[in-house]
């Protein structure tokens, strides 16, 4: 294989098979791909630019403006507005109509001032016209009323009052207690107990013991401890007199006297 160049293989093509991925170009980074490549090449055309609607012919074709229909009655709107205000205008018989006095405000709510027909009597509220009420006659008396509901309180009813009859407050109790009582009166003996009634090996309570219990022990005496000796007075205060002072300087003196003697 030549270092440089194409193989045999590459050249004849013998023993080779067609790639599946590509079909052997060369790759070509898309930095480096020319864009729009037809307008860098050759003479382009330079239109004068863009041009705006305006009023003036420059942006068409034609030098001259035509129009789309040949023959076309010109006609202005603005025109046309004034004569068909003036022809409304012709068909009024005569001037606008004003008041002599202006509006009238209502001066409430409910009021007729300032309408044109009135008050109706359809809508009034005066009551129809109907006859006298005459009450119907009361009941005859025999007996002034008594104040009172008569709630808790004696002689306010028409029949007789009624008897009063005790009623205990714990009736059904007091009941059950006396067939309690009854049932125990009648009963001879306690309910009956066999022998041969099966017990435990050991007793329910383990703390249950047969045995009288030792007398109790008492606590040795204990021994009353002395109170502290409180004095009678507090301390009292020695005052310094002159006598004091003076013995003290004596002391000093002396002292003084016998260091110096001494040296």
């Amino acid at each position: 294989m030549p270092a440089e160049g194409k193989s045999d293989l590459e050249r004849i093509g013998l023993f080779s098979e067609m790639g599946y991925v590509t079909i052997g170009d060369k790759y070509v980074s898309q930095y480096m791909r020319p864009f729009n490549e037809a307008a860098s090449k050759n003479r382009q055309m330079l239109p004068g630019g863009s041009k705006t609607l305006s009023a003036l012919q420059e942006g068409y074709f034609e030098p001259q403006f035509v129009r789309i229909f040949d023959g076309e009655a010109y006609s202005n709107p603005v025109q046309l507005r004034r004569r068909y205000r003036l022809a409304e205008a012709k068909k009024n018989l005569g001037k606008a109509f004003l008041p002599s006095n202006g509006d009238k405000l209502p001066c409430g709510k409910g009021t007729y001032y300032g309408t044109i027909g009135g008050p109706f009597t359809y809508f009034s509220a005066q009551l129809k016209a109907r006859e006298r009420y005459i009450p119907p006659g009361k009941n005859f008396y025999t007996n002034p009323g008594k104040k009172g509901t008569g709630y808790g309180y004696a002689n306010l009813t028409i029949g007789e009052q009624y008897p009063h009859e005790a009623d205990g407050y714990e009736l059904e109790k007091l009941i059950a207690k006396k067939a309690r009582e009854e049932h125990k009166r009648l009963v001879k003996g306690g309910p009956f107990k066999i022998n041969l009634y099966p017990q435990d090996y050991f007793d329910v309570n383990p703390y249950f013991n047969d045995k009288p219990l030792p007398p109790v022990k008492k606590p040795p005496p204990e021994k009353p401890i002395a109170p502290p000796f409180i004095p009678s007075s507090p301390a009292k205060k020695v005052s310094l007199s002159y006598s004091y002072w003076k013995q003290r300087m004596n002391i000093q003196i002396f002292l003084v006297k016998s260091f110096a003697c001494s040296t």
